[in-house]
């Protein structure tokens, strides 16, 4: 392939595309997905993220970076954000931020923490909060494609109010199974008491290891560390568990 072909490629993910919001969700009390239109979008994998840029009136500018929500769909791009209390961007995307209102995106950025609809071995998600969001992307990658590939899904978080995606979740997908860990509030009936993601856990909700499944971590740092020790500990190949994490 021409060096000028992977450089034009490559140029136009990192250059700056303005998208306009057409539509919001809320999640959750604290998390709302954004509906982009994104003219120009070339496209994306499931995992990938963007860089969100904000400029105010007197042109001091600011970016972050956020997760894909949405499987590939023409100029339509997704993102769910989670606000962060002390944010400086979170907090106007979540509370502000309404139909019409325009931003600017770069991307999609990522090729290591990516499904594509061609891979056949099983798949487990294992995601701590709003580390859900990419795995969602794989999710709903999966069904757009009309995958049969077996999905298991791992959501831990801290309560039942913290849910994202609960309707779509559970309405279920053949082939996709998702278990909830709570790790401080359980709701009444739950199986398992809240606590904090044990190997226990992944061995009794994920894939065994002889099945050699791709497994995608996603979440805190802290989690992504324990959660791929916790893999590797079971006897998964380290070369098929693949992270993403955020936050110190």
């Amino acid at each position: 392939m021409a060096r000028a072909e992977v450089w034009g490629r490559l140029g136009d993910r990192l250059r700056w595309r303005a998208a306009e919001v057409t539509g919001r969700r809320v999640e959750s009390a604290t998390a709302v997905t954004i509906v982009l239109d994104v003219p120009g979008w070339p496209g994306h994998l499931a995992g990938q993220h963007v860089d969100v840029r904000l400029t105010a009136e007197d042109g001091y500018s600011t970016q972050r970076s956020y997760s894909i929500a949405s499987a590939q769909d023409g100029t339509r791009v997704e993102l769910t954000v989670q606000r962060i209390a002390d944010g400086e961007v979170s907090p106007y995307l979540v509370d502000e931020l309404v139909p019409g209102d325009r931003l600017e995106l770069r991307g999609p950025v990522g090729g290591w923490f990516v499904w594509r609809p061609e891979q056949q071995e099983p798949v487990l998600l294992v995601a701590g909060g709003s580390g859900l969001v990419p795995l969602m992307c794989m999710v709903r990658s999966r069904r757009a494609a009309g995958s049969r590939v077996p999905f298991r899904l791992l959501h831990s978080l801290r309560s039942p109010q913290e849910q994202l995606y609960g309707p779509e979740l559970q309405r279920g997908a053949p082939g996709l199974d998702v278990t909830r860990l709570f790790t401080r509030q359980a709701p009444h009936g739950a199986p398992r008491p809240p606590g904090r993601i044990t190997p226990e856990d992944l061995a009794r909700h994920g894939w065994p290891p002889d099945f050699a499944p791709h497994c995608y971590v996603c979440g805190p740092t802290a989690f992504v560390e324990k959660v791929a020790a916790y893999l590797v500990l079971l006897g998964h190949d380290p070369e098929r568990v693949r992270t993403e994490r955020f936050g110190g």
